[in-house]
């Protein structure tokens, strides 16, 4: 599946678009404007993603529209490489060192998926000595670029063990929702112990 996936910058532009949006469906030529090339190349691209499926079509009158399948077992996965490879998820990644000393970063997979948060939601989570001017400044940059606030909490590393322990409600609703590690290894993250 790997190799067949990843060999096109018209299929990772099309992912790109599709994978966060899966509510969505997509007209052939809406994707051809968004993308920038040809036709029949975004077709090519859509028909080998829909035989991997990861896509559905549909038809109405003589116009096709294309939405994710979220049922894919490969879609949670290609989302969080999307998230990482783009947007906020690649600047902290990109940053980290900027950031100070970060044990783990994870972003909602609410927020991968473009549901706006609630007030109570948070996209980013961010655990460590963080240098909060570099983290405000990535956050605005990628606000900007969205046009929708972005909802981070940052815990030191003592504060998240700490109220991970007591099962401090907002840790572990957190640490209960689907999230993609940015920085840090997963089970550590969710462990007692860490």
């Amino acid at each position: 599946m790997l190799k067949e996936l990843f060999v096109s910058k018209v299929r990772i532009e099309i992912l790109k678009i599709m994978l966060p949006n899966p509510q969505n469906q997509y007209h052939v030529r809406d994707l051809v404007r968004r993308v920038g090339v040809e036709i029949n190349a975004v077709r090519r691209e859509l028909a080998k993603l829909e035989s991997l499926g990861l896509l559905r079509k549909r038809k109405s009158s003589n116009k096709l529209y294309y939405t994710v399948d979220t049922s894919c077992v490969y879609y949670a996965e290609l989302l969080a490489l999307i998230g990482k490879s783009y947007g906020l998820g690649l600047s902290i990644i990109e940053s980290q060192k900027r950031l100070g000393d970060i044990r783990f970063a994870a972003l909602s997979k609410a927020f991968l998926r473009g549901r706006e948060s609630s007030v109570l939601d948070v996209d980013l989570f961010v655990v460590g000595r963080v240098d909060m001017d570099v983290l405000q400044q990535v956050v605005r940059i990628a606000e900007r670029r969205l046009g929708n606030e972005i909802n981070y909490t940052v815990l030191s590393e003592q504060e998240f063990l700490h109220r991970k322990r007591r099962n401090d409600q907002f840790v572990t609703r957190f640490l209960m929702q689907s999230r993609t590690m940015l920085i840090g290894d997963e089970e550590e993250f969710c462990a007692l112990s860490s």
